[in-house]
């Protein structure tokens, strides 16, 4: 009978050092640059997590595509409020703040019979802004399904006020075609259309460059991907807003690592904490953003 224990291989990609999981029910490639998912991929299934066929796996700058960290600001840092502007030195502020394009401890890779978890850890001391005493860990899991948990815990003196999101890319047939279920009377913010707010009037289809970001939103959403027949499920936890973003034609031709063509294949949802769902943290206090992803046939 042949082995059903995962397998773990440390591999390099260009400049980065990734770690491959594979075991029974899928493949895995996590990035110690950014503590970054690169790749999900259930066996006999479509990827899952889309990653760039452009990508470039260089020190110090993201990876496109797969599930970036963004900690401790979300976006535009002018976007954000004062408090967490504060977290900046000054000059160019790096969007969606720093720690995607920096290494990450991996502190350990831990086996049962159901599943793998890699466990890292960020050296904030490396951000001369933060608070002391500031702590910053990511969980993997790959099981039946993937499970990603991002927690900062204040043990310093000073408050702590964040924002931040896992900018997870999902691979989709058609983006004509595809459809996201769990977020109809949902208000969200038309980022697109000087920032008015509205409310979402059924599912979300795409018909253009979308960046949207919704506030209140539930814990379950799905992608319904009908040509590749399955729905792929997100189910969230410490997160009550979501980024839906897709490049669409023009923006795509100014994107980095990104082929002109790719768009139709992907779609990004960012579990976040933004706008009105912000994280402050008293000394003492800590929080965690968690998202499961699995996909089931339609």
């Amino acid at each position: 009978m042949p082995s059903t224990a995962p397998q773990v291989e440390r591999v390099e990609l260009d400049e980065l050092v990734c770690w491959r999981i594979r075991t029974a029910q899928a493949e895995l490639l996590v990035a110690q640059q950014g503590a970054q998912v690169l790749r999900y991929q259930p066996h006999g299934q479509q990827p899952i997590i889309w990653l760039s066929e452009q990508a470039a796996y260089k020190k110090g700058q993201s990876v496109r595509g797969g599930v970036p960290v963004c900690w401790p600001w979300f976006g535009d840092l002018a976007r954000n409020p004062e408090t967490i502007q504060q977290l900046h030195a000054g000059g160019a502020a790096p969007a969606h703040g720093p720690v995607r394009g920096l290494d990450w401890q991996l502190q350990g890779i831990d086996q049962d019979d159901e599943g793998v978890n890699l466990r890292f850890s960020f050296p904030t001391s490396a951000l001369a802004t933060l608070p002391k005493g500031v702590e910053l860990s990511f969980d993997v899991r790959l099981d039946q399904r993937l499970s990603l948990s991002l927690t900062t815990r204040n043990a310093g003196s000073q408050p702590l006020v964040l924002s931040q999101a896992l900018h997870t890319y999902f691979a989709v047939a058609d983006i004509h075609q595809t459809r996201i279920e769990g977020l109809e009377q949902t208000r969200y913010i038309e980022t697109l259309e000087d920032w008015q707010q509205r409310q979402q009037q059924g599912a979300v289809t795409f018909t253009g460059e979308t960046d949207r970001i919704y506030l209140d939103v539930p814990a379950a959403l799905s992608i319904v991907d009908p040509l590749w027949q399955r729905r792929i499920h997100l189910a969230s936890s410490g997160s009550h807003s979501a980024v839906v973003w897709n490049p669409w034609i023009a923006k795509a031709q100014r994107l980095s690592q990104f082929a002109d063509d790719a768009w139709p294949g992907m779609l990004c949802i960012e579990t976040a904490n933004v706008m009105d769902d912000i994280v402050s943290l008293a000394p003492g206090e800590q929080h965690s953003m968690a998202v499961t992803l699995w996909a089931e046939p339609l």
